[in-house]
C-alpha cells in the first residue's frame, strides 16, 4: 500500500486483511489540523480534507469514493454495506460491516476507540467507533451481530483497538462513575483514583476489551496507543480542550477485503 503513512496491527496482518490505522502525519492540512486530518465535520478546509481522504484511499488500494466513513452519532447503530453510498448521503451510525471486496470501511476518532474486525474464513470485515457512550450502549456487540448476519462466526473474529485515549489520560467526574457503577458493579474495576478529589481515571480501552471478550470475540488486540499522550502522531479532543484550541483534527482507521 502507498499513500499516507499508517500503523498496522500484528493480529490483522496475520489475518491477511487490508487495514490501516492512520496517524495525523502525511497530509496537507495546516495549523491545528496538521496534517492528515480526515474529519469532514471539522472546520478545516474541505479541499484539504478531501485530499487527505484521497491519500488514505490510495493507501488502502481503493478509489476515494470507496473509502466509506459514516456520520458518527455515538450510538449502537451498525450498517451492513454492499455498495458505496452517494457523497451527500452519509448514513448516521457508528459501525459498518461488509462481505464485499474493495469497500474500505472507515471510522474516525480523536480519543474515542476505533475498532477494526475481521473473520478471514467467512471473508467478513467491520469497523466501529466506540467512545464511552457507544461502548456503553452496545455498538461493539451490534457490530459482531451484523458480521454474524453476513456469515461470520464471532469465535473466529479478530478485533483490534487502535489509537484511543488511555487510562492515564482520561479523568472523569462522579456522575460518570455513578452511571457505570449503577449499570454493573463490576465496572468499577475500570476506574482508578485521580489526583483530584471527586474525580477518577477511566480505562476506556479496558472497558472495550471486556465488552468484546464477554461477547465472545475470538481474538482481541489493544495496540496500546494513547491519543492524548502522543501529540506528534495523534489528534485528541481532550488535549485540544485542555489547550483551549479552537478545533481539532480526526484520525481515520479503515479495513477492507482485498
Amino acid at each position: 500500500m502507498s499513500g499516507a503513512p499508517f500503523l498496522r496491527s500484528d493480529a490483522l496482518i496475520a489475518a491477511g486483511v487490508v487495514h490501516a490505522f492512520f496517524t495525523r502525519q502525511g497530509g496537507v492540512s495546516t495549523g491545528v489540523y496538521e496534517s492528515l486530518n480526515g474529519g469532514v465535520g471539522s472546520q478545516d478546509d474541505p479541499a484539504c480534507v478531501a485530499e487527505n481522504r484521497a491519500r488514505m484511499a490510495q493507501a488502502m488500494g481503493v478509489a476515494p469514493a470507496h473509502l466509506l466513513v459514516p456520520y458518527q452519532i455515538h450510538s449502537p447503530e451498525v450498517l451492513s454495506l454492499r455498495t458505496p453510498w452517494p457523497p451527500d448521503a452519509r448514513p448516521r451510525c457508528d459501525g459498518l460491516v461488509t462481505d464485499v471486496p474493495g469497500l474500505a470501511l472507515g471510522v474516525t476518532g480523536a480519543d474515542c476507540g476505533m475498532i477494526l474486525f475481521a473473520d478471514v474464513q467467512s471473508r467478513v470485515v467491520g469497523a466501529c467507533h466506540a467512545g464511552w457512550k457507544g461502548a456503553f450502549a452496545g455498538v461493539l456487540e451490534s457490530t459482531l451481530d451484523a458480521m454474524e448476519a453476513l456469515g461470520a462466526s464471532r469465535s473466529r473474529i479478530t478485533a483490534v483497538l487502535g489509537p484511543t485515549i488511555g487510562d492515564a489520560s482520561y479523568e472523569v467526574g462522579r456522575e460518570f462513575v455513578a452511571r457505570f457503577r449503577d449499570a454493573d458493579a463490576d465496572h468499577m474495576r475500570f476506574f482508578a483514583p485521580s489526583s483530584r478529589d471527586g474525580f477518577a481515571m477511566f480505562d476506556l480501552p479496558g472497558f472495550i476489551g471486556m465488552r468484546l471478550q464477554r461477547a465472545g470475540v475470538g481474538r482481541f488486540e489493544d495496540m496500546g496507543l494513547d491519543t492524548y499522550a502522543d501529540p506528534a502522531r495523534f489528534f485528541s479532543y481532550r488535549r485540544t480542550t485542555h489547550r483551549d484550541e479552537p478545533d481539532y483534527g480526526r484520525l481515520v482507521s479503515a479495513i477492507a477485503l482485498a
